[in-house]
């Protein structure tokens, strides 16, 4: 059970969230994060991936132990002061990486079939001109994928039965059956299709720069499912507009929901407003792992996705 009183509800919620949050415990909803914080002696903070946390609202509530973030990301967690303040934090991995796999495979494919503008097509009459312009097959491409994490290793198996040749990168090798590198620039090289699916880190911060894409060359696709700031974005504007690489699908970017407008006018660019885990079946199971966190915090049992910071 968790206490009365004792969770402070941080930001927005979509409405299929905040049923399932409210169907299991009542909490003390504060949906500016920059406002003064409330009155009350809450033990424990329910906040989205999405929301960033102001240190200056935790200061404000000494009585928390425990933030609890409903998203595998919590790069917008101040996670140095938490750690100082003993402060435990989970977040929830596993439960999205279904729906994000599925998306990365869709704009993939939607990129490289171009399926938007095919679509348009039919649409405006124009097949009756003239038949579509051919695109670009997937079988017998090279996939990279810089992060082999869950959702890494879970894209990886889908991308299988595609008769794709697979590689990533990231800190370290895993035991998975793919060719290994130890850089971005070496992974994009030998890819035709660069994946991005790393947690966004101090380390991983703008890996994506002129340098990787150069390598990935004008006939390669970037795909991000990460975090826009992984990307120099200003680094891959040139390099689209300027065809330095064939085409990107951004689900992520650095300013969101308010991209940067030069990408909104790219004829190479598939976009999309963050979606890799909106789906309401994949929203509940991540509410309910948020949750399961804070009644386990309550109860005084080891939490089931603790971020380890």
């Amino acid at each position: 059970m968790i206490p009365v009183n004792s969770v402070l509800q941080v930001g927005h919620f979509p409405e299929i969230m905040q049923a399932e949050i409210d169907r299991r415990f009542t909490p003390t909803r504060h949906l500016d994060p920059q406002a003064p914080a409330p009155a009350g002696n809450f033990q424990a903070i329910l906040i989205r991936s999405n929301t960033k946390l102001p240190e200056a609202l935790i200061k404000q509530i000494p009585t928390i132990r425990m933030v609890a973030t409903c998203g595998v990301g919590y790069d917008n967690l101040p996670l140095s002061y938490l750690k100082e303040q003993g402060i435990k934090a989970s977040n929830t991995p596993g439960v999205l990486n279904d729906a994000v796999c599925e998306l990365a495979i869709g704009m993939m494919l939607a990129l490289l079939r171009q399926l938007p503008e095919a679509q348009e097509y039919v649409k405006s009459t124009a097949w009756s001109k003239a038949p579509f312009k051919l695109t670009t097959t997937l079988a017998g491409k090279r996939v990279g994928i810089v992060g082999m994490g869950r959702i890494g290793q879970d894209l990886a198996a889908r991308l299988e039965p595609f008769k794709v040749n697979i590689a990533y990168s990231g800190p370290n090798a895993k035991p998975v059956p793919y060719t290994y590198y130890s850089s971005a620039k070496d992974l994009a090289a030998a890819s035709d299709i660069l994946f991005l699916a790393c947690p966004a880190t101090p380390e991983t911060d703008k890996m994506i720069s002129a340098e990787v894409l150069e390598a990935l060359g004008a006939s390669g696709y970037l795909i991000n499912i990460a975090r826009g700031n992984v990307v120099d974005e200003a680094a891959l504007l040139y390099a689209l507009q300027h065809k330095k690489i064939a085409g990107a699908a951004l689900d992520v970017f650095e300013n969101e929901p308010n991209p940067n407008p030069a990408f909104l006018s790219l004829s190479n660019v598939l976009l999309t407003p963050h979606i890799g885990s909106a789906t309401s079946e994949t929203r509940i199971a991540m509410t309910n792992l948020a949750v399961d966190n804070l009644e386990a915090f309550f109860n005084q049992k080891p939490l089931p996705s603790e971020v380890k910071n």
